[in-house]
């Protein structure tokens, strides 16, 4: 099959006997990506906007060029809607500090789903004790947050795919629900993205959010989506070079969009990484992937489902599969897995909140990507057989 093949092919990571099933956590990465950086760190280091030589001029297009191709891939109307940071944590950061932090006030109210990674619930308890508005949890039930919004709301945050449970909100309904009360709508694309086609435009989604490293991409870059009108209404965060327009010891001048939120040299090589790795995702069909996943998805619970004393916490057929083992602890689980080569990700997945609606104190993940195969999981299920042996 062309995915068990090429696809997997262009990851020397897999090259090892390891079993990578912790891409949740970060998605391993394609030569393409790994070569485009190590050309630019060896051949053509330069930083951008600043130096007028021609690999600094050619580092600002690559720059340029990467921002718009993720506008694109956001169906977002202008490049300049697109902000570097440093990860979705950072992101998400930048919009409630720069923005919600001046538009609370005291009484007013955050909706916040339970489905949150801590990134997208610790930003907004810390501007809620700021400003003295009120975190209002929500089960991300539709007819709940009809309940829950009133003229109070001033921003609803949630999740575009739980990194637990796998389970995907239905954006659409929650954004029409979200703008009749004129609240704004931040999501967290961290782990939407690599899996669902996103429409910002089409969704009329305020903020968006997501971080390369999930992507294919390399670690430390981060892109913030936001509305041109909020982002123009938006007071700067961090303050340094390539920020602004002019400065004196009494004033500053900060520059449009997107540089006013771009303070101090950018992480150069990652955008370059990145570039090189959307560029590579093109050659794949996004369908095909995702019905592949899907299938190995399948496969993977049925055979998990024929282990004793399971219990599972995800949505069926999700590249995201969480579950215990009935008296187990899941850190034990993971200990013995890594000793037969096999990588996973156990514990509270940065979402307290969310363990304690599912009554548990951590579970067992493994997460899909288009480069695992069935051997992957068959060597899996048996070091798991070995490991529940070992501990009962």
């Amino acid at each position: 099959m062309l995915l068990l093949g090429k696809f997997r092919a262009d990851f020397p990571a897999l090259t090892s006997h390891n079993v990578y099933l912790d891409s949740a956590a970060t998605a391993l990465k394609p030569q393409a990506m790994i070569d485009a950086t190590v050309e630019y760190y060896g051949h053509n280091t330069a930083t951008a906007q600043r130096s007028l030589h021609q690999d600094a001029l050619q580092v600002t297009a690559t720059i340029d060029q990467t921002r718009q191709n993720i506008a694109d891939l956001l169906h977002a109307k202008s490049h300049c809607e697109i902000i570097w940071t440093r990860g979705t944590t950072e992101s998400i950061n930048l919009i409630a500090q720069s923005y919600a932090r001046a538009q609370l006030h005291i009484g007013d109210e955050i909706i916040v789903s339970e489905l949150e990674h801590h990134s997208n619930l610790l930003p907004w308890l810390i501007v809620a004790k700021q400003t003295g508005a009120k975190i209002i949890k929500w089960s991300a039930d539709i007819d709940e947050l009809s309940r829950l919004l009133s003229a109070r709301t001033k921003i609803v945050a949630i999740t575009q795919m739980s990194n637990v449970t796998g389970s995907c909100p239905d954006l659409s309904q929650i954004s029409q629900l979200v703008h009749q009360t004129n609240a704004v709508l931040v999501v967290d694309g961290a782990q939407g993205v690599v899996h669902h086609p996103i429409d910002v435009e089409n969704l009329n989604i305020d903020f968006y959010a997501f971080s390369a490293h999930k992507l294919y991409g390399p670690t430390g870059l981060g892109i913030l989506y936001g509305k041109q009108y909020l982002l123009n209404q938006m007071d700067v965060w961090h303050g340094g070079g390539k920020m602004l327009k002019t400065a004196s010891f009494t004033e500053f001048t900060v520059e449009d969009l997107p540089y006013k939120f771009e303070a101090g040299t950018q992480n150069i090589a990652g955008i370059i990484g990145f570039k090189a790795t959307l560029d590579w995702l093109t050659k794949w069909n996004e369908a095909q992937l995702e019905n592949y996943i899907k299938q190995l998805a399948s496969y993977t619970e049925s055979k998990l489902s024929q282990l004793t004393n399971i219990q599972f916490y995800s949505v069926k057929n999700s590249p995201i599969i969480s579950f215990n083992i009935q008296n187990i602890h899941h850190n034990d689980i993971a200990i013995l897995l890594s000793e037969q080569n096999i990588a996973i990700r156990t514990g509270e997945l940065c979402a307290k909140p969310l363990m304690d609606k599912l009554g548990c104190h951590g579970v067992i993940r493994i997460s899909l990507m288009p480069y695992n195969n069935q051997h992957d999981i068959d060597h899996f299920i048996t070091a798991l057989q070995n490991a529940i042996e070992l501990l009962t």
